[in-house]
């Protein structure tokens, strides 16, 4: 077994999307070719209404897969086809838009006005790019929770982990999207197939992810390249991106841990990107949004 060692540590930038939604984003709109098939990844979180009311208007969406993860609060979604519903806490919708969806999401707060979500791109194979739109709707009771004997809570969001099969299937990339909550003082390592790249993004508590060699920290405003000593302090939102290996371990700091770990198969073809479009040409990309422009982007298959 081999633990894999980390590449970089990246905090999550501050930044606006939508109408005016204040979130911050840990990777997307530069070269991904580290994170493939991963394109971007979003945390929503907020406690004032007014960062987060906006929504996200309708908007179009090509050739990739959006994932979003409910912590806290609500989102309601509409789209193109006549699809309408919400999404609460613990839920998560896994939309495949293929070959071109329009939809919108608008995020409204709990009782207390907090929202806290995430949104997670992957990226589509040429082959599926064109694909029929298809949307995983999956509520929090539906996700199972595997709780491991030093307390360990791991949620199989997709893919299998410690005997459970998640209830997202049949995505291209074949990814694991695991919820791990590690209790205080605790170090765990946990299995990750070589043949995928893989990242953690902590949320909540402190921990240190460790590699074969030195110790390497997760620090809260870093980018760094995985080469240097990283001071161990708390890794909210920050983002740590692995190197090659079979397995990954962590250790819990004095409140727990609590991060999403997430990977996938390369899908390694070229990337033709501009805003929520991904194509492998610019050709295709061209095409794509003289579509939107005459009236025929949204294909009836």
């Amino acid at each position: 077994m081999s633990v894999r060692p980390i590449k970089q540590v990246v905090a999550a930038k501050p930044t606006v999307e939508g109408a005016g939604v204040r979130l911050r984003r840990a990777f997307g709109f530069g070269d991904t070719r580290e994170y493939d098939p991963f394109l971007l990844f979003d945390d929503f979180r907020n406690d004032d209404p007014d960062d987060y009311l906006a929504g996200f208007p309708w908007h179009p969406h090509r050739g990739i897969e959006t994932i979003t993860y409910v912590l806290t609060g609500t989102v309601s979604h509409g789209d193109s086809l006549g699809n309408r519903g919400e999404l609460g806490a613990g839920d998560v919708q896994w939309m495949t838009a293929g070959s071109g969806i329009v939809h919108q999401e608008m995020p409204r707060g709990d009782e207390q006005g907090r929202m806290h979500g995430f949104q997670l791109w992957a990226n589509l194979p040429a082959s599926l790019k064109m694909t029929e739109p298809r949307y995983q709707d999956v509520s929090s009771g539906d996700i199972p929770e595997v709780v491991d004997e030093d307390g360990t809570r791991v949620r199989v969001i997709c893919g299998d982990f410690w005997g459970e099969t998640g209830p997202v299937d049949g995505v291209a990339a074949d990814p694991r999207y695991l919820d791990i909550w590690v209790p205080p003082g605790r170090r765990k390592t946990l299995p990750v197939a070589t043949s995928r790249h893989a990242f953690a993004y902590v949320f909540d508590g402190a921990g240190s992810f460790r590699d074969a060699s030195q110790p390497v920290g997760v620090r809260t405003e870093l980018v760094g390249s995985g080469n240097e000593a990283v001071p161990e302090v708390t890794g909210d939102r920050s983002l740590v991106l692995f190197d090659r290996g079979d397995e990954v371990t962590v250790q819990a700091g004095q409140a727990g841990i609590r991060f999403l770990l997430v990977s996938g198969k390369p899908i390694e073809e070229p990337v033709a990107w501009y805003g929520p479009i991904v194509m492998n040409t610019e050709s295709e990309l061209q095409r794509a949004y003289a579509e939107l422009e005459d009236g025929t982007f949204i294909k009836h298959l």
